[in-house]
């Protein structure tokens, strides 16, 4: 949230879109499937049949104190969006001045009986004709069970490229949600020394932050199922959050992310909420609030309801973040809170640089250890799944129905060799997964060693390959490879591959360091025993010398490995294959 912002010199309006891209159900009793129906807005423009547009008009009432934006606003009317989605309503308030605030929302893919709902925020300047990001968000909802059992969600089919990527990558994304919390404690149990408290004796204590504020639940805050909206929640946490950053700096902060709003119970018309709020821990320029919200009615025990982590700035007059006091965390959970901040920090981080990471940079491989494996992993598969959704690919040459296809974007030349084997598909996945078996059939694997087994979907490896030139060095790579199952039957399987740095495998003399920015397997079950294989590889210096012939049409030496892989598939494909 701010990325840019705008003061409310003249009317803004919002713009709020929500569109179902695809929703889906798991599980052997998940079988009913129904097709959308398709949509155009005109003969040649196709829209989402789930979309929904909504328009607000930003009041006074919905700025701070900066004529901005509230956050807490912004919050709710997201929140609206994303609900409404399955209802195709639209709403629009059209005004003739100010700028408007784009918000699409949209389901990108459903698990069992909850879906994601991807979210992203512009805003646009009507007068000078420009836009720019304000957030990007993604939003978990749960389908409610009914007297009839578990709710099943329709299923609708990724139209377009782009819904084809967010299909696919939000499995990706559930997987991380999912382990969030053990990658946490992970990093808190392997870095105590490094994640000590540290603070000095002049720093703020963090009690003096601490925020406690009490709404009460009336009909106007709930939805039709008399379940407060999660949107005003967010909002009223945003506001306790404020006050306690703001009584820190003693100034006013800017929201600049927010990590997981966890709904864990709802509320309802007559509940109170005790919202409370305190800084966990201050950096050098921003800071981290934690948040909770309890609910009690009448006598009742108060219940845990939501949580949230959120970060803050404060900005100087030309717009650029000022240096913050230091915390000192309060006796007993304080020091928990104050290194799980740090933790949650160097996630953060870690996170974008992996994802900031520019292909034209060297090195391309990232550094890895324990804490950053969930995104490494994550940015090494959703690069795979990126590259297997891209249309345009050329083929170039065919032999025997093997066939090589290249593809030129972005100053970088890629390639993907397909070929169909009779051998299920499942099998073959476990044969390809294990690379230390792919010299069996690959001449440009000479060695491959298994450095470790990180866990069961990733394992490092450390490979070898031959001089492609007289005289010269081998090269060796660094390898993470990051396997995937498919979660229903539009899902391939995937052995996702990228270059990694460890200090515990320094490049040496006898090899040239090789990198490896994207590559790897899709393999797709066309029947019982026939699979479609596709490999695909970002041709990186370290690469391009062991493809360049073929691609140049000057040899078919791709044929030759994947018809040696082919064969050693068919050798084995009765053979009992475990990791």
């Amino acid at each position: 949230l701010g990325q840019q912002h705008k003061r409310v010199k003249k009317l803004f309006f919002i713009r709020l879109f929500s569109n179902l891209n695809t929703i889906m159900s798991e599980g052997k009793d998940a079988d009913t499937q129904l097709e959308p129906v398709f949509i155009r807005e005109s003969e040649d423009v196709y829209r989402n049949p789930t979309e929904v547009k909504m328009s607000q008009i930003v009041m006074p009432c919905h700025a701070n104190h900066c004529g901005e934006l509230s956050a807490g606003q912004l919050l709710k009317w997201m929140d609206s969006t994303a609900c409404v989605f399955p209802k195709r309503i639209m709403c629009v308030c059209v005004s003739s001045v100010g700028n408007v605030v784009n918000i699409i929302a949209k389901v990108n893919r459903a698990f069992t009986s909850s879906m994601e709902v991807g979210i992203l925020v512009n805003c646009e300047d009507l007068y000078a004709d420009t836009q720019w990001n304000v957030c990007h968000a993604f939003a978990t909802f749960v389908a409610r069970r009914t007297e009839a059992g578990k709710v099943q969600l329709k299923q609708v089919t990724p139209r377009t490229q782009m819904e084809q990527m967010e299909y696919s990558l939000a499995a990706e994304r559930r997987r991380m949600r999912l382990i969030h919390a053990d990658i946490i404690t992970d990093l808190l149990s392997s870095s105590t020394a490094q994640l000590g408290t540290g603070c000095r004796h002049n720093a703020v204590p963090a009690e003096r932050t601490r925020v406690e504020s009490v709404e009460l639940v009336l009909p106007p805050h709930t939805n039709h199922q008399v379940s407060t909206f999660g949107g005003q929640i967010m909002a009223w946490m945003e506001n306790v959050a404020t006050i306690a950053a703001s009584r820190l700096c003693n100034a006013h902060p800017t929201l600049r992310t927010i990590d997981m709003f966890h709904f864990r119970a709802p509320s309802h018309i007559g509940d109170r909420l005790v919202l409370k709020a305190i800084v966990n821990n201050a950096f050098k320029h921003s800071m981290e609030v934690g948040v909770c919200a309890e609910a009690y009615q009448g006598g009742e025990p108060l219940r845990h309801i939501n949580s949230a982590f959120m970060t803050f700035e404060v900005l100087d007059s030309d717009r650029k973040p000022r240096t913050l006091p230091r915390i000192r965390p309060v006796p007993v959970d304080g020091k928990r809170r104050y290194q799980e901040a740090i933790a949650r920090k160097k996630i953060r981080l870690d996170r974008k640089y992996i994802i900031s990471s520019k292909q034209t940079e060297v090195p391309l491989s990232v550094p890895w250890d324990p804490s950053n494996q969930m995104y490494l992993s994550y940015n090494n598969v959703s690069a795979l799944k990126l590259m297997d959704t891209r249309n345009n690919w050329v083929l170039t040459s065919e032999k025997n129905k093997v066939r090589l296809y290249t593809l030129e974007e972005n100053h970088m030349l890629c390639f993907k060799v397909q070929m169909h084997v009779s051998v299920p598909a499942e099998q073959t996945f476990h044969l390809l997964s294990d690379l230390r078996r792919r010299k069996e059939w690959d001449q440009h694997y000479e060695e491959c060693e298994l450095i470790s087994q990180a866990d069961e979907d990733d394992t490092l490896y450390r490979v070898a390959t031959p001089c492609v030139s007289k005289g010269g060095k081998g090269q060796d790579f660094i390898l993470l490879a990051s396997r995937r199952k498919p979660c229903d039957d539009r899902d391939p399987y995937l052995i996702a591959l990228r270059s990694v740095t460890l200090p515990t495998h320094p490049p040496t003399e006898d090899y040239t360091r090789g990198e490896v920015l994207c590559g790897g397997f899709t393999i797709w079950e066309e029947s019982s025993f026939v699979t479609k294989i596709t490999y695909y590889n970002q041709a990186t210096p370290g690469v391009l010398p062991y493809i360049s012939t073929d691609i140049a049409g000057l040899s078919s030496s791709f044929y030759s490995a994947f018809s040696a892989c082919s064969h050693y598939l068919e050798a084995n494909k009765d053979s009992m294959t475990v990791l």
